[in-house]
């Protein structure tokens, strides 16, 4: 359950948001969906906004297993994260959170790569989904067996900080979208019944 904090304030001056990551690419997934919302939803222009990277726990493992998992991971960040700066200012509307994660799903054989957002204002917190890949199975098995995919991805292509740049959905997408893109779609999904009128 969500603490409230204050009432949702979307049409009215928005000055920050809070992103619960010190990931570079989740900062810009964030700041690409205020630009894309911005001007027609609220008197603060989008390159007036704030948008904060926060260093905060997930509250669940590195390596999240299971949606369930990975959702909580996604909600304890934006929760944390407007919990870090809600007392700096009254400005601050939205905390965002943003986990990925590794899953088995129903509808597929193999390990699934999965991606949930979190958006939080105070009041409420509302969730939205990015695409799930399917991990090859060289990688699936070190995954399965312990390891984090990030740096396994890193091993087997000879890169550092992968997922701080395209990410496995680059890699697994042969470049079509990558991580920020990806994540994207996941943060729009949450913040969709902040400013639209059918929820």
């Amino acid at each position: 359950m969500v603490t409230p904090k204050r009432p949702c304030r979307v049409g009215a001056d928005m000055e920050r948001v809070a992103v619960g990551s010190t990931n570079p690419v989740k900062v810009a997934a964030t700041r690409a969906v205020l630009d894309e919302l911005g001007g027609s939803l609220r008197s603060v222009p989008a390159d007036e906004m704030t948008v904060e990277s926060v260093p905060v726990g997930s509250g669940v493992s590195e390596q999240p297993r299971g949606r369930e998992e990975t959702l909580a991971g996604a909600e304890n960040r934006a929760r944390n994260a407007l919990d870090t700066i809600a007392d700096d200012t009254a400005d601050t509307d939205y905390g965002v959170g943003i986990e990925g994660g590794v899953a088995d799903l129903e509808t597929g054989p193999g390990l699934w790569l999965v991606m949930w957002a979190a958006v939080t204002d105070g009041e409420r917190i509302e969730r939205g989904s990015g695409p799930s890949l399917r991990l090859p199975d060289p990688v699936a098995e070190r995954v399965r067996d312990g390891e984090e995919l990030g740096p396994v991805l890193d091993d087997r292509l000879d890169t550092e900080g992968l997922k701080k740049d395209a990410g496995a959905a680059g890699v697994f997408t042969g470049g079509a979208i990558d991580r920020e893109s990806a994540l994207v779609h996941a943060v729009a999904g949450a913040f969709g019944p902040f400013v639209t009128d059918h929820y």
